[in-house]
């Protein structure tokens, strides 16, 4: 699995990249399938008030991309909500993977067909 960390305007720190690390680990923890990771950091200097902190993942697993994003005031607080709804796909991902390998109807017994019609 490669792990790509990248800022734009923004320095990555060893810190934020340990942060990150962290965090990735509970989504390798639940699907262990992942081909490779891009994290985006991105701080957009609108005004010294509006000062957005910007995180966002590609995740690439076999047979599917998934795309999060997430905007906070705080770069930690981003990661931290990015990672959440990167977890939440990917757990359904997952679960669409394991409840597509139901038997097909013409190999179950005639008794089962009849009583689920």
């Amino acid at each position: 699995m490669n792990l790509t960390i990248s800022g734009h305007h923004l320095e990555v720190t060893p810190a934020i990249r340990d942060y990150v690390q962290a965090k990735l680990e509970r989504v390798k923890r639940h699907f262990d399938q992942v081909i490779d990771i891009a994290v985006i950091l991105t701080v957009d200097n609108l005004t010294e008030k509006e000062k957005r902190q910007k995180a966002e993942v590609n995740l690439r697993l076999p047979g599917k991309t998934v795309n999060v994003a997430s905007m906070s005031h705080d770069l930690y607080a981003a990661i931290d909500t990015l990672i959440d709804k990167l977890d939440r796909q990917v757990m359904k991902y997952k679960s669409q993977l394991q409840e597509h390998g139901h038997k097909a109807i013409k190999h179950l017994p005639e008794e089962q067909i009849i009583a689920a019609a």
